[in-house]
């Protein structure tokens, strides 16, 4: 809006400037060259109404047109004839053309009318004219509004062409959005299909087995045989469909086994690697924990030295990894610049520190960042090791 609004005013200006250069050419061929008619300050304060439309030819063309026509036959016909100064072929050339790229249906026909009828009429005070006499100023004046009209209308298809473009861009976005939400419907519903129908075997099984497991062993060890062929094809299934969307460059990730606490040294050596030196203590006696919560707990150790990594530059970092009766203590603590230096915090647009908040909490667990005790910056978590229930 305010880029339409300031090349509004240039136009404007760049007209205003060739309004008042015209008037000043005019005035100075009005005293050195061109025989006056009648009182010299009449002719200049005439002149302004003949060049005063070029000011506004493109605000305002109609009036332009009428005002320059009043003003040009009213000075022929009373002062000096407007033929006899070269300002008429500048106003007979722009303000005809403002007129016709500037105005539509009986409004730009209108224009034509007035422009040519204002050079017809100044023949005819002038006298002494032939029907020659009016066809070059007649067509001198016809020509830049027949070229106005031309470039109304290209303009204008120009405009229906982009307008058209912008809702084809816009309705094959849709399609695709369509196309996308299908296909997400579709995997869901063939993971749905797959996970019920294999799970459900799974706890048939399970649960045929267990009854029998005193009294037929064999048939207990051929349920579980089929247990573990329901989840061989349900885990393939889903890999299938996940693969669907996932990067052909991902593909081969998706079938690498998930981090666990486990490989916190080699995550540790990465970072140092990467020029953070990292410092790590492990307090208690580690336990088994589920995948899941495995998988989180080096996510949230991971994402604390990548966060380290980006905004402490080398600033010394300590990885703490408490084991207690009832949950799992985890601290990565730096001593870089802190918060106060800029650095994100979970909530105001780091998508590493709201995807940690997530996980800690899919686990009911708690979530502590931002300064710490001794300046820097610190992410401190609890994992509950019995998993709490979460609410929405």
């Amino acid at each position: 809006m305010r880029l339409a609004w300031l090349q509004s005013r240039s136009a404007f200006a760049v007209d205003a400037a060739i309004a008042v250069a015209v008037y000043a050419a005019s005035v100075v061929e009005l005293y050195v060259g061109a025989p006056v008619e009648g009182p010299r300050a009449l002719n200049l304060l005439a002149l302004v109404g003949v060049c005063l439309p070029l000011a506004l030819r493109r605000r305002a063309p109609l009036p332009a047109q009428a005002t320059f026509a009043v003003s040009a036959v009213v000075m022929t016909a009373f002062l000096t004839a407007l033929s006899e100064l070269t300002v008429i072929f500048a106003c007979l050339t722009l303000i005809p053309y403002g007129t016709g790229s500037r105005e539509d249906g009986w409004r730009a026909w209108a224009g034509l009318v007035l422009a040519v009828g204002a050079i017809v009429a100044i023949d005819i005070i002038h006298g002494d004219t032939v029907a020659g006499d009016f066809l070059f100023p007649g067509f001198m004046t016809a020509t830049p509004w027949f070229a106005g009209r031309i470039v109304r209308q290209r303009a204008r298809l120009a405009a229906e062409l982009h307008e058209q473009a912008v809702r084809a861009q816009e309705r094959r976005e849709e399609a695709a959005r369509e196309a996308v939400g299908e296909e997400r419907r579709r995997i869901a519903r063939e993971m749905h299909d797959v996970v019920a129908h294999s799970v459900s075997v799974m706890v048939v099984q399970a649960g045929g087995a267990r009854r029998i497991l005193d009294a037929d062993p064999d048939r207990a060890l051929a349920a579980a045989g089929e247990i573990e062929r329901a989840g061989r094809e349900a885990l393939g299934e889903m890999r299938r469909l996940l693969g669907v969307l996932r990067p052909e460059d991902e593909q081969g990730l998706a079938l690498a086994p998930q981090p666990t606490l486990a490989s916190l040294d080699s995550l540790v050596a990465r970072a140092e690697e990467a020029g953070l030196p990292v410092t790590v203590a492990v307090e208690g006696t580690p336990r088994p924990l589920k995948l899941g919560l495995d998988l989180a707990a080096y996510r949230i150790v991971q994402e604390g030295l990548t966060n380290a990594i980006k905004h402490a530059g080398a600033a010394p970092t300590a990885v703490r990894v408490s084991w207690q009766a009832d949950a799992l203590v985890l601290e990565v603590a730096d001593r870089g610049p802190g918060p106060a230096a800029g650095r994100r915090r979970a909530g105001d647009g780091g998508h590493g520190l709201v995807g940690m908040r997530e996980r800690v909490r899919l686990y009911g667990g708690e979530l502590e960042t931002g300064a710490g005790p001794g300046g820097g910056f610190l992410v401190r978590a609890v994992l509950p090791l019995e998993r709490k229930a979460v609410l929405a």
